[in-house]
């Protein structure tokens, strides 16, 4: 799930750079960025629901 979400981030995150008129270092680092994110959120998230719904 984190992997799937994570990718999801990527991919946004090279859209907004590129959107943004970014050379390539810029859409790496936004895409990095959001990716990393973006896992991070969803292991929260599964976290949060871990512990809430038992």
């Amino acid at each position: 799930m984190y992997l799937i979400i994570g990718l999801i981030g990527v991919a946004l995150g090279a859209y907004r750079a590129k959107k943004l008129n970014g050379n390539r270092a810029d859409i790496l680092q936004y895409a990095a960025g959001f990716g990393i994110l973006f896992a991070v959120l969803a292991l929260v998230a599964t976290i949060l629901l871990d512990r809430t719904v038992i």
